[in-house]
């Protein structure tokens, strides 16, 4: 596998640190990154790799970190698209990330800066840069502007 440029590191960086703030303010729970394991299906097991993603403490209770592999996916998951990616792989991985459990999946593309939505039981909507993001059942109170997550 390709390591990613530096672009892809810095719009994830930028999409942990916004989430990780407004999470750590809300005591809702964490935020992982750096392609951390997700277990997307048992036997045999299939195990990605999230830009970033959210574990509420409904999911991952407070306390010490797990060790290993979680037993649980997180309620989201953000991938920063790079060049090389080709979208029927995206879709592919989306699709695994939702059977398993994932409530919303963001596939943010540096070029046009826009924000594709993936969600389980509703068509996918894309978000451009100037529109707004919330997510009121997932992170109650949280907005941004999409363009945020790209300065």
């Amino acid at each position: 596998m390709n390591m990613p440029a530096p672009l892809h590191g810095y719009v994830s960086i930028n999409v942990a640190g916004i989430l990780r703030e407004f999470v750590q303010a809300q005591d809702l729970g964490r935020i992982v990154g750096n392609d951390s394991a997700i277990v997307t299906e048992r036997g045999p097991d299939t195990v990605r790799g999230a830009d970033v993603a959210f574990y509420s403490f409904q999911r991952l209770p407070k306390g010490p970190f797990p060790k290993g592999y979680l037993g649980v996916v997180p309620e989201l998951v953000f991938e920063v698209l790079s060049p090389s990616d080709r979208w029927r792989e995206v879709l592919a991985k989306v699709a695994e990330y939702l059977n398993a459990g994932v409530l919303m999946v963001g596939v943010l593309d540096p070029d046009p800066k826009s924000l594709h939505l993936f969600f389980p039981d509703q068509p996918a909507k894309v978000l451009d840069a100037d529109q707004e993001l919330v997510l009121p059942s997932i992170l109650p109170g949280f907005q941004i502007q999409v363009g945020k997550f790209f300065e």
